[in-house]
């Protein structure tokens, strides 16, 4: 996987925990010094800042960013200081409390992310939270999609290439026989072959599907099932084929139209930044001719513009 495009950094984390703390004294905090440090830093160096910082001056530094910053900024900024899995707890965390529930959200975080990375946010999720995130799904998501999400946190796939030609093929079929063969769909059949199969293998099945029945499995997905069970079961299926487009697609849908989705773009870039930007930026151009940084730059602006931008990186 491509990650972040950061420059080397000639200055230690102790030099930038003194610019930080510069940045933040006097009258008004000095945004664009702290988005150019922050923004070129990867999840080990913004770590070790947060260290230095509350070492050298006995405070924590995201509950100064808190102080300094507002709005979109601050929520961007504050999401990109955690580590990939303790962002994705968060953000999970988030989407599941009572007072902001946002399944869509929750959904696109854990069906998009590889076994591991799972593991990681399942550990994470209960080290913070000091609640297991099986019980939340639980509690917050209900019918199919609540029976497939639980499927896919709880099994453990496969992350390898190989794929079994024979069973490629049977899963095909029983999609088939699940699905568009018969009146009305045999949800049990979509659930367990979508959350205990790998990556490799559903891509396989996926392309297996259409020859044998020249019909794409994920127009099956879409005719057969509905609402956010539909959402999870194609966001699997589309990050097993590839991600970077799925997430191209996302951000497209996020701002498209009239206003912003500003929730789901500081998430998607907050969270694919350091795993598979510059394929999502190449995924994007190519299906919109238009780069992703001018898609941003049209729809936001400000220091909020300016930090997603450092994110992304060169538009090339």
């Amino acid at each position: 996987m491509a990650t972040l495009s950061i420059p080397p950094v000639l200055t230690t984390p102790r030099d930038d925990a003194m610019h930080l703390y510069k940045a933040f004294k006097g009258f008004g905090c000095d945004k664009a010094a702290v988005i150019n440090i922050l923004a070129h830093r990867d999840a080990t160096q913004r770590a070790l800042i947060q260290q230095e910082y509350r070492t050298m001056y006995s405070e924590d530094l995201t509950k100064r960013l808190v102080k300094e910053l507002s709005g979109k900024l601050e929520k961007a900024i504050l999401l990109w200081m955690y580590d990939p899995a303790g962002r994705d707890a968060i953000l999970v965390r988030q989407a599941l409390s009572a007072d902001s529930i946002d399944l869509r959200a929750a959904t696109e975080v854990i069906c998009s992310r590889t076994p591991s990375q799972i593991v990681h946010l399942k550990q994470l999720y209960h080290s913070m939270n000091g609640i297991y995130l099986e019980h939340d799904i639980a509690l917050h998501a209900s019918d199919d999609h609540k029976k497939l999400l639980l499927a896919y946190v709880t099994t453990m796939r496969y992350e390898g290439p190989e794929v079994d030609r024979a069973s490629v093929d049977h899963d095909a079929k029983a999609l088939y026989k699940a699905g568009e063969k018969k009146l009305g769909t045999d949800e049990k059949t979509f659930i367990r072959i979508f959350s205990e199969r790998s990556r490799a293998h559903l891509a396989a099945v996926s392309s297996a599907y259409h020859s044998m029945y020249s019909r794409k499995l994920k127009k099956a997905v879409k005719s057969e099932t509905s609402g956010l069970f539909e959402f999870a079961l194609l966001t699997i299926l589309q990050c097993a084929e590839n991600p970077a487009t799925y997430f191209a697609k996302e951000l497209h849908k996020a701002m498209k139209g009239l206003g912003t989705n500003d929730t789901t773009l500081i998430r998607i870039v907050a969270t694919r930044t350091e795993i598979d930007m510059q394929y999502i930026k190449a995924e994007y151009q190519k299906k919109h001719k238009k780069s992703l940084n001018d898609a941003v730059h049209s729809e936001t602006s400000g220091d909020y513009r300016t930090f997603l931008l450092s994110l992304l990186g060169p538009a090339h």
